[in-house]
């Protein structure tokens, strides 16, 4: 294990306790997606079902679990104790979109066709586009908490330290995952897209009281 598997694992847990934080100190779970924390639930569920099979390391069955508990309890907030808050009206990406494919793909691109493989390459596929209901969501509504803003830099950033991980890899052990990187490489595409059009290519006004980050549009 590198540095970069590391700083990308803690880049990735930390993204989940600034969201998990920012909805219960607020109470409220406004302008984030419940669809795009379903389907990372779902990416951690069909991933990680080898902790009953499979023992790496003390470290590899913490995170996993972390990952597990952080994921669960997010969905938890969002569409059961904080469920009056969820902006379910900007909420509306079409998530038979994602799912549909990707499970196709699941089937028709894998390394071994056993029940167990299927689900980790169908976890692979997914988190390379399960974010997208959230940046759906901002787009819609152009404007987006800042601490939310935090979360999608330190996802995107994870995707990026986990790039560097896989060239680290290729270097040292010769070892090249093309699945995981393909869909590592879709994902961080899709982190930079966002970065390009909301930051770079955007005039962002925040509103100090309420914490909210408003973009619009340079014409």
């Amino acid at each position: 294990m590198n540095v970069f598997r590391i700083l990308g694992d803690l880049s990735h847990l930390l993204a989940m306790i600034l969201l998990l934080g920012k909805i219960w100190r607020s109470k409220c779970c406004t302008g984030i997606s419940g669809k795009s924390q379903i389907l990372f639930a779902l990416v951690f569920t069909t991933r990680y079902l080898d902790l009953f099979t499979n023992f790496i390391s003390i470290y590899n069955t913490v995170m996993k679990v972390v990952f597990l508990l952080c994921a669960y309890v997010t969905v938890y907030m969002i569409y059961g104790k904080f469920q009056k808050t969820f902006d379910s009206e900007n909420d509306t990406f079409r998530l038979e979109f994602l799912l549909v494919p990707v499970i196709g793909l699941s089937f028709l691109e894998n390394y071994s066709f056993t029940p167990l493989e299927i689900l980790w390459t169908f976890s692979i596929y997914l988190e390379s586009v399960a974010i997208l209901p959230q940046l759906f969501m901002i787009s819609k509504t152009g404007e987006a908490e800042t601490i939310t803003t935090h979360y999608l830099f330190f996802l995107g950033l994870y995707r990026a330290l986990y790039l560097a991980n896989w060239i680290r890899r290729y270097q040292t052990e010769n070892f090249y995952d093309q699945i995981a990187v393909v869909s590592g490489v879709v994902q961080t595409i899709f982190y930079c897209d966002f970065f390009y059009l909301y930051v770079t290519k955007g005039r962002c006004c925040e509103n100090s009281v309420a914490g909210t980050v408003r973009y619009q549009s340079i014409q």
